[in-house]
């Protein structure tokens, strides 16, 4: 029988990780809301000196559900603004398990994000494929499900490619990249798109959907999330950077353990010195 993340988190559930007591019941009641603003410089292969220095707000998995409530997604709505981001991307899973009861308080509680260069989101494993976008793109989110749009920043193109969580195969990846041209960043759910954006040769690829691993236990780390390339933070494949953020909220058990919830904000850099030359 495959050991999935939803298993293990089970498993640590039961024997005492997630319960009521000692590092459970921190993880119950604190840190699961303890929200840091995650800072980092972002190195890109290519990027244009017009871009660098170009800062990225990227909030995911809300995950607003009976476990994360309005205070968690609203609380981290102001964090992300007052860090001025100069773009915004939202990587998906918005309710838990396509709950349309928490559809519309979680487009609500995200209504206030905006950014000069505008807001952006992806679907996630559990959206649905009408109601949550719908609800977003009433109150200004451009939704790219398994599309492309182009942003001009300093006299650059930036082509934002968004990958629905459902789009796996190698060859419908790239039908959406395809035709994408000057600085191009993915946006896709699952950080395991990153073989395909390798592949493909593009540059950067923003993702969520592990939480972080949500239970990071010492030694052993984050058990639940082993099978994804990049568990938390930055990585690298090829000519490929990736940055995967830990999420706002928590899924099939209410607690984090070494793994707070996060908003990052993400400072490209150049990371291809010839290109200046």
């Amino acid at each position: 029988m495959p050991i999935t993340r939803r298993t293990v988190l089970k498993a640590l559930l039961a024997t005492g990780v997630g319960a009521a007591t000692g590092t459970g019941a921190y993880g119950y009641l604190y840190e699961r809301h303890e929200l840091e603003v995650t800072r980092t410089n972002l190195p890109v292969i290519g990027l244009p000196p017009a871009l660098a220095g170009l800062r990225i707000g990227l909030i995911t998995d809300v995950h607003r559900s009976r476990w994360v409530s309005d205070d968690d997604v609203i609380h981290a709505v102001p964090r992300l603004m007052a860090e001025r981001p100069d773009l915004i991307v939202l990587g998906g899973d918005y309710v838990t398990w396509g709950n349309r009861q928490y559809v519309g308080p979680s487009a609500e509680a995200l209504e206030p994000l905006s950014a000069k260069y505008g807001v952006f989101g992806i679907l996630g494993n559990d959206d649905d494929d009408h109601d949550m976008p719908a609800a977003l793109i009433a109150r200004g989110v451009q939704m790219l499900r398994d599309a492309r749009t182009r942003v001009m920043i300093q006299g650059e193109a930036v082509d934002l490619v968004g990958i629905r969580y459902w789009t796996r195969r190698p060859s419908d990846v790239a039908a959406v990249v395809r035709g994408a041209t000057g600085t191009v960043i993915m946006l896709a759910h699952d950080p395991r798109r990153l073989e395909e954006a390798a592949m493909l040769k593009v540059p950067l690829v923003l993702s969520g959907h592990t939480n972080g691993g949500q239970v990071v236990l010492p030694i052993i780390g984050a058990v639940a999330a082993q099978k994804f390339p990049v568990i938390a933070g930055i990585g690298r494949r090829g000519e490929t950077t990736m940055f995967v953020s830990r999420g706002v909220g928590t899924v099939y058990v209410p607690v984090r353990v070494n793994c707070p919830p996060e908003v990052a904000v993400l400072t490209l850099q150049a990371d291809n010195p010839s290109r200046n030359v």
